[in-house]
């Protein structure tokens, strides 16, 4: 028999974490929700279906190891039972590899690469113990091939990428999927105030994204692992 689905999602207060979070309530899952202030995510959890199983963490250094153990540990001592791992978490930085990828590229390794691992690492050993779980990540696309002036973010996601790889061959055996998505422009208040002019019939919104998602740390989801999915459209 198949565990509870008990998802760990951190960034739950930013958009893409929210739709994450609600897609996941709306399925009966049990959700640890991580997020920098308390006020955003009792924000978040107002929204979520009434009887939603929610443990909220804020303020939570997910590039440290030590707290990111302590997460995981907060939630199986709530819940018993952790399956899994959305990890929302990530940033973005533009400029050219003469002038700013050396100021950039730490920030863009430790937001996009480093906190994949350490919270990967961190919940492998509740999932080895129960020989079930799902981790998804979030890449993109610059991982493929990098344009100019993303030298330092695309690093950043390629790493990702290869992080989501190898994780899925070291726990197949454990029935562990680890996968990441490659969104494309993702339709938000805040990319539509940055890009007044454009183009948004293509954007993808948050809520699409997150089904995608709720797909991957399902028990059906189990038959994809060390993928990197594009979710660009069109739509």
């Amino acid at each position: 028999m198949q565990p509870q689905m008990t998802i760990i999602v951190t960034g739950a207060a930013g958009n893409l974490g929210a739709a994450v979070a609600v897609a996941l309530a709306s399925r009966g899952a049990r959700l640890v929700l991580v997020d920098r202030t308390q006020e955003g995510l009792t924000a978040l959890a107002e929204k979520l279906p009434t009887g939603t199983d929610v443990l909220t963490l804020p303020g939570v250094d997910l590039s440290d190891p030590i707290a990111a153990d302590h997460m995981v540990k907060s939630a199986t001592a709530r819940f018993g039972q952790v399956t899994g791992l959305v990890n929302t978490i990530g940033g973005f930085a533009m400029g050219s590899i003469l002038t700013d990828a050396l100021k950039q590229f730490d920030l863009m390794m430790q937001l996009n690469a480093r906190i994949p691992l350490v919270t990967s690492a961190a919940i492998l050993p509740v999932l080895q113990a129960a020989n079930y779980g799902r981790i998804v990540h979030i890449a993109a696309g610059p991982g493929l091939k990098a344009p100019a002036m993303m030298g330092a973010y695309a690093a950043s996601k390629a790493a990702v990428m290869r992080l989501v790889e190898s994780l899925a061959e070291e726990h197949a055996k454990d029935h562990i999927t680890a996968n990441c998505i490659l969104p494309g422009t993702i339709d938000t208040p805040q990319n539509r105030a940055a890009m007044p002019d454009a183009d948004t019939s293509s954007w993808v919104t948050p809520a699409a994204i997150a089904e995608l998602i709720a797909f991957l740390v399902s028990k059906e989801g189990g038959i994809v692992t060390g993928a990197a999915i594009p979710a660009s459209g069109p739509v």
